[in-house]
C-alpha cells in the first residue's frame, strides 16, 4: 500500500520558499494506478520524485507499505530504490554503448540476484515490450518510440511494488506514444504494480476507470465515490488532477 499523508515540497529561491505541493494525502493499492494530471509548472515531477524517494519532502510523509524511505540510512535508501521503485522518465536515459538488453540489466547490476534469472526476465520483458528482434541492438539504431519501450522494460525488471512514469510518452509522436500506453496499461496489468503515471502537455494518459472509497486530499477534504482528487496549486496558478484507476484483475505476471 502506497499511502501519502500530508505530503509538502518546498524549494529554497533569493526570493524565499517556493512551494510546489501543498497538504496532499491519497493511496493506492497494489494493482492501483494513479494518472497525476496538471499544467506545466504545477509540481507533477515533484510529487513523483518524493514518491520515489529522489527527494526528500519538506513535510508529511511517504510509506510503502508501512515502510518510510526517508528513514533509512543512505546506502539502505538506495537499495529500496533499486529494489521497490521503478522510473520512466520523459527521455528514456539509455547508456549509448549498452545494447537493448545491457540496458535492461542495469538495474540488476547493483543488487545481489541470481544473473540467470536477470537474464531471463529481461528476454520476458523485452519480448513483452516487442523488441525480441532488436535485442542486440544499440539505442543508436532504434527509434524513439523503441528506446522507450527499452525504458519500460528496464523500469520493470527489478519487479518494482511502485512504477513511477514522468511524462513518458512527451518526446514522441502520437503513435509512438498511444503504443507506449498501451504497453503500460498491458504491463501493469500482467505486473501488479502500483503505478503514478504524469501524462504528457497533451494529456496523453493510461485510460482512466471509477475508483470507489474515501480519499483525502488538500486541506482535509475528505471524497467519496470519486472518479478524480484535485491538489490545488499553492501558487493558485491550475491544478493537480490525480484519476484513480481500478485494481485489474489478472493473474500475477511470471518472469
Amino acid at each position: 500500500m502506497l499511502n501519502v499523508t500530508n505530503l509538502s515540497k518546498e524549494y529554497p529561491t533569493p526570493r524565499g520558499a517556493l512551494t510546489v505541493l501543498s497538504d496532499a494525502s491519497f493511496s493506492l493499492a497494489p494493482g492501483e494506478a494513479a494518472a497525476i494530471m496538471g499544467p506545466s509548472g504545477s509540481g507533477k515531477s515533484s510529487l513523483l520524485y518524493v514518491l520515489g524517494a529522489l527527494e526528500p519532502p519538506t513535510s508529511g510523509s511517504v510509506t510503502l507499505d508501512g515502510q518510510d524511505p526517508f528513514q533509512l540510512p543512505a546506502p539502505a535508501l538506495a537499495a529500496f530504490r533499486n529494489q521497490s521503485v521503478g522510473f520512466v522518465f520523459q527521455d528514456h536515459c539509455l547508456l549509448p554503448q549498452c545494447t537493448v538488453l545491457e540496458n535492461v540489466l542495469i538495474p540488476t547490476l547493483v543488487a545481489p540476484g541470481r544473473a540467470g534469472d536477470d537474464t531471463e526476465r529481461a528476454r520476458t520483458l523485452i519480448d513483452h515490450v516487442g523488441l525480441t528482434d532488436r535485442i542486440d541492438h544499440r539505442p543508436g539504431e532504434l527509434s524513439g518510440g523503441e528506446r522507450q519501450r527499452v525504458a519500460v522494460a528496464r523500469a520493470l525488471v527489478r519487479a518494482p511494488r511502485l512504477l513511477l512514469c514522468d511524462e513518458p510518452t512527451g518526446n514522441l509522436d502520437r503513435a509512438s506514444a498511444d503504443l507506449i500506453v498501451s504497453l503500460l496499461l498491458g504491463l501493469h496489468q500482467k505486473t501488479h504494480p502500483q503505478t503514478c503515471a504524469s501524462p504528457d502537455h497533451q494529456g496523453q494518459a493510461p485510460g482512466i476507470s471509477r475508483r470507489k472509497g474515501p480519499v483525502q486530499v488538500g486541506q482535509g477534504r475528505h471524497l467519496h465515490g470519486i472518479s478524480q482528487v484535485e491538489l490545488q496549486h499553492p501558487a493558485g496558478q491550475g491544478r493537480e488532477v490525480v484519476h484513480q484507476l481500478n485494481r485489474h484483475a489478472q493473474p500475477p505476471f511470471q518472469g
